[in-house]
């Protein structure tokens, strides 16, 4: 038998309302143990959780502005290097995007 048994028995090995109401307290106080210790756990958990998704956030974020800017650089210089062919494709790009736009 656990303390907790043996406590709530008498003498006479009949459990009183008395011990049943101390049994019920421990188990209450039990209930809020793990309650709380749950909720601290899941709080650094997702506190974790955050900052790990912030870095990765944040590193892509920079590998994104520096794909973007490499991207602008490369059709810059095609643009001086082929003016004539950049010109057509934007024509060309602008023809299409109107023909999609254009109400019927």
């Amino acid at each position: 038998m656990s303390n907790v048994t043996k406590a709530i028995h008498n003498k006479a090995g009949d459990v009183t309302v008395e011990d049943l109401s101390k049994q019920l307290q421990v188990l209450k106080d039990d209930i809020a143990s793990l309650t709380s210790t749950i909720g601290a756990y899941s709080q650094n958990k997702a506190a974790e959780v955050r900052d790990t998704a912030q870095l990765k956030a944040s590193e892509l974020g920079g590998a994104a502005q520096a794909r973007a800017k490499e991207t602008q650089k490369q059709a810059e210089d095609f643009i001086r290097t082929q003016p004539a062919t950049a010109i057509g494709i934007a024509a060309g790009a602008g023809f299409l995007i109107g023909l999609l736009t254009a109400r019927r």
